[in-house]
């Protein structure tokens, strides 16, 4: 049973973004992600030209004709939220934190694939997977992933990316539309995220907040790593620091964009303070003008 105010917060959420995933299942969503596969649909007689990789030898043998298979694109998806909430997303220094905005734009792709009749899982990580959801469909089974969205509670605080994706692999054994949401301030993910998107269609959801790019002159701060403990005194009135810091986030952020560019891995960038709606439009219209 879902607590009463748990159903008032997805209520929300769902009022809030009704038309924006109404508008991308008017067309985007169905267009850019084609589905698992080819399933069989049935047979005829070859014709010159047809490809001979698709001659079904056996009804050939029984006909003694050549006849070819036809496939049809499967339409149902299975979609996969994979979702990093380490002691780093409990962080925003505008209007909310990492880690809810995560989770309603987590909401939102769940509305957007239940809408489809695709099937939607979940995983949950931090530096190792707390909560698996097998893929299902349904009402009920998508109010239970999006509260375990909005309301889990790690037992642990650090990030391991490869660890969470190579636990995709072993449960997904389909191709699989995969959303890996994170603020991606670990390294060494490179390797596990180039063969998850051999197997699945991986899409990098990036959260950030404006704090993390550059500092505020604000004087004496402590700051404190979140998933370490670590902690130490800034001045952030030294001009000199905040170039560095700034300096230092780009580097991050250009070797991140790296990292997915040679992955080939299509990515999404959100900001705590910022609508993801501008950022969702970007995404569905890329891929719209790729395969369409």
């Amino acid at each position: 049973m879902i607590p009463q105010e748990v159903m008032q917060q997805i209520r929300r959420i769902q009022i809030r973004t009704s038309r924006m995933v109404k508008d991308i299942l008017a067309g985007q969503y169905e267009s850019v992600f084609k589905g698992q596969g080819m399933e069989f649909r049935e047979v005829r007689e070859y014709v010159p030209g047809d490809d001979v990789r698709m001659i079904d030898w056996n009804v050939t043998a029984r006909s003694g004709a050549p006849h070819v298979k036809i496939l049809a694109e499967e339409r149902e998806l299975t979609v996969m939220l994979v979702v990093d909430v380490s002691a780093s997303g409990r962080f925003g220094s505008v209007s909310r934190f990492k880690n809810e905005l995560a989770a309603e734009l987590c909401a939102v792709l769940a509305f957007t694939a239940i809408t489809n009749n695709d099937k939607v899982g979940l995983i949950i990580f931090t530096d190792e997977v707390e909560l698996y959801v097998p893929p299902s469909k349904g009402s009920k089974h998508v109010l239970r992933v999006i509260r375990e969205v909005l309301y889990f509670q790690p037992e642990r605080q650090g990030t391991n990316i490869p660890a969470a994706l190579r636990f995709l692999n072993r449960v997904a054994r389909r191709r699989a539309v995969t959303f890996l949401v994170s603020d991606f301030l670990t390294p060494g993910y490179e390797d596990a995220l180039r063969l998850a998107n051999r197997r699945h269609d991986v899409i990098a959801i990036e959260v950030s907040d404006p704090r993390e790019s550059e500092l505020a002159d604000v004087g004496l701060i402590s700051v404190r790593d979140p998933e370490t403990g670590d902690e130490v005194l800034a001045d952030t009135r030294d001009r000199r620091l905040r170039k560095q810091y700034e300096a230092e986030a780009a580097r991050r952020n250009h070797e991140r964009a790296q990292v997915f560019a040679r992955t080939r891995v299509d990515s999404i960038q959100v900001r705590t303070g910022e609508s993801y709606v501008k950022e969702l439009y970007r995404f569905f219209r890329m891929r719209e003008r790729r395969y369409g």
